[in-house]
């Protein structure tokens, strides 16, 4: 999905034969969320939008089988000022710092989000962050999503920036979740090797699929079982964008309280946002080389939840 431009970086469309002959500003205002039509016509006029390989105007009429990639530019970069925002800072040294996010904090500044996020709060913290992100995005290595909590590193400089990048890109970080998804899952763990890409019935999806896809893995184990629901540990071996979300619905289990992929009927969660925590973090420290594990309790709303399942 692109709920927000938080989530926007460059990626491609193939049209389809349903998609062709439609204008091609209108094609990507109704693929993306919180970019007006207009922006999007200034987008590509300025060139942030090729149709197999070359510019074209607003009006162009896409034709099945196009490549349309979408680079999105950077936001101002005047738009990002320190913010004094309460962090839940888990651990700091002069390289890093993992922080637990709250659900409902967005991790980057964006067109819908232009303050009140997690690096405008970093901002106000740490005055030292690694500039390899560029200006909007100082110290981010990796994102989770506005609506789910849970522990996230960042960096402090440039070369600790580089060593945290490349064991994620290794797979060698701990990422570990906790959610609660609907139904009850027979297997005690399992794992879920499905590749994800957008979803070719609606751009602002993903989705499991072959076409244009990248390669994607969950682990799960059981922890708890109720009438309706269940409670799951998630390992990911790859972190593809709503990675988790989209594979719970690929099995059958939707997430608890997901507003996007979830289920619209039926009990849920009374509290915004999905049933979903990042609960443990771990990496080798970029200077030391020691192996460092943080762990962080659920979010009160999660933990009642569950006690209330406990109780039926």
């Amino acid at each position: 999905m692109i709920p927000s431009t938080d989530d926007i970086e460059t990626f491609g469309i193939e049209i389809g034969s349903d998609e062709a002959g439609q204008r091609i500003d209108k094609l990507l205002s109704d693929a993306l969320e919180d970019v007006s039509r207009s922006q999007l016509q200034d987008w590509i006029r300025d060139g942030h939008v090729l149709v197999n390989g070359a510019a074209v105007k607003p009006n162009y009429k896409v034709a099945a089988s196009d490549e349309v990639v979408v680079r999105p530019p950077d936001p101002a970069p005047t738009e990002l000022v320190p913010e004094n925002i309460p962090l839940d800072v888990v651990y700091e040294d002069r390289d890093v710092i993992v922080v637990n996010k709250p659900r409902g904090m967005v991790v980057h500044p964006a067109v819908g989000h232009p303050s009140g996020t997690l690096v405008n709060a970093l901002m106000y913290h740490c005055k030292d962050l690694s500039g390899i992100n560029g200006e909007i995005r100082p110290g981010i290595v990796h994102r989770i999503d506005k609506d789910t909590s849970g522990l996230l590193m960042a960096a402090k400089n440039d070369v600790a920036h580089t060593s945290l990048a490349a064991q994620l890109k290794e797979h060698s970080v701990t990422r570990r979740y906790v959610a609660v998804v609907h139904g009850v899952l027979e297997h005690d763990q399992g794992t879920v090797d499905a590749p994800i890409g957008r979803d070719p019935q609606d751009r602002k999806l993903f989705t499991v699929t072959d076409k244009g896809a990248r390669h994607a893995v969950t682990h799960f184990v059981v922890t708890e079982r109720f009438p309706e629901f269940t409670v799951l540990e998630l390992l990911l071996e790859t972190g593809r964008t709503h990675q988790i979300r989209v594979h719970m619905k690929f099995i059958g289990h939707p997430l608890v309280g997901d507003p996007v992929y979830g289920r619209s009927k039926g009990r849920t969660m009374e509290v915004p946002g999905q049933a979903l925590h990042a609960a443990v973090l771990g990496f080798t420290h970029p200077r030391t080389g020691e192996r460092l594990t943080f762990e962080a309790p659920l979010p009160s709303e999660m933990q009642s939840f569950i006690e209330q399942l406990r109780l039926m």
